[in-house]
């Protein structure tokens, strides 16, 4: 084998190698987020929250202006039930949330409210945030729905991973309501 494969080669596996610790690290950071019960909202590594309210967080970043509200996890005993917030997004460009993730790799089941195009409905990217506007989930909005959630800490709180197309990934911790 030439000097030039080998060398290619032997980038190709460290390039590989660095891949795979990033992934693992993420997974870990996560992990370590779900399980931590001080209550505070967290944000992607290169986001920083302005607010350490269970139920809120704000990210300002570059091309992010989001805002998240009055995040309440209504759960049943089972830890079955729904996620009613409101989301502003000021950042510029329509954002869509993709993903609702919550501890133990649980993910809430999301749908949209209205006619397709509209705030809030379901599109292919996930429901649509579009620019300017505050989106209401629950109640007649989107709806993010919970089945047989664990990790609710001391702090009656939910951590919650959202993904959002162009903020990414969003760590926050939801209030917690016991229902029925």
């Amino acid at each position: 084998m030439s000097r030039n494969r080998r060398t290619a080669f032997r980038s190709s596996r460290a390039s590989r190698a660095t891949r795979a610790i990033a992934v693992a690290a993420a997974l870990t950071a996560f992990a370590t987020a779900c399980t931590h019960s001080s209550g505070t909202s967290h944000a992607a590594p290169s986001q920083a929250p302005t607010t350490d309210t269970p139920g809120q967080v704000t990210v300002h970043e570059a091309d992010v202006d989001l805002t998240i509200t009055d995040a309440v996890a209504h759960l049943d005993s089972a830890g079955n039930g729904t996620l009613t917030m409101a989301v502003r997004n000021d950042s510029g460009v329509p954002e869509h949330l993709d993903m609702v993730g919550t501890p133990d790799a649980g993910r809430g089941a999301i749908a949209g409210a209205g006619k397709s195009g509209a705030p809030g409905s379901l599109m292919d990217a996930g429901i649509y945030l579009p620019d300017g506007t505050t989106v209401t989930f629950g109640g007649t909005g989107p709806t993010v729905t919970f089945s047989a959630v664990h990790g609710v800490t001391a702090a009656h709180t939910l951590p919650l991973m959202l993904q959002f197309g162009v903020a990414r990934l969003v760590h926050l911790s939801a209030r917690v309501v016991t229902t029925g």
